[in-house]
């Protein structure tokens, strides 16, 4: 699987896109097949300030239920609703129509301590040797 250029990775394996004072955040396609089927997903309220590595939101899985974590700070502005209805959407669409949420970035430099496709690919390369 090759990995959208144009997002910035988290260890956690969470993925933001830039889009220009805010960034759209989601779980990486590692993460979704690494979880299975996702039947339920609790997205933070619009207008919540969060910190770069705080817990934004929980996924659940036939699996597992897992944490998710923003990988920058600021403050939610939208959330995808259509997850509540169909949370399965992660596992479809990972990178597009399975966002979680959009943040107003509160320091847009903190993007540049992220991971880019090659260097989030290289660390899924490691986790699985």
């Amino acid at each position: 699987m090759t990995y959208p250029r144009d997002l910035r990775y988290t260890k956690d394996h969470e993925w933001i896109k830039a889009e220009d004072s805010r960034g759209r955040i989601g779980l990486t396609n590692y993460a979704q097949d690494q979880l299975g089927d996702i039947v339920f997903v609790e997205l933070p309220e619009v207008g919540r300030e969060l910190e770069r590595g705080e817990v934004f939101g929980v996924v659940e899985s036939v699996k597992a239920v897992s944490d998710c974590y923003s990988p920058a700070s600021g403050k939610v502005v939208e959330v995808n609703e259509k997850l509540l209805d169909e949370p399965e959407l992660i596992n479809k669409d990972p990178h597009g129509e399975g966002w979680m949420i959009v943040i107003e970035l509160s320091d847009p430099a903190e993007l540049d301590q992220l991971m880019d496709a090659e260097a989030y690919e290289k660390h899924l390369e490691e986790q699985m040797q």
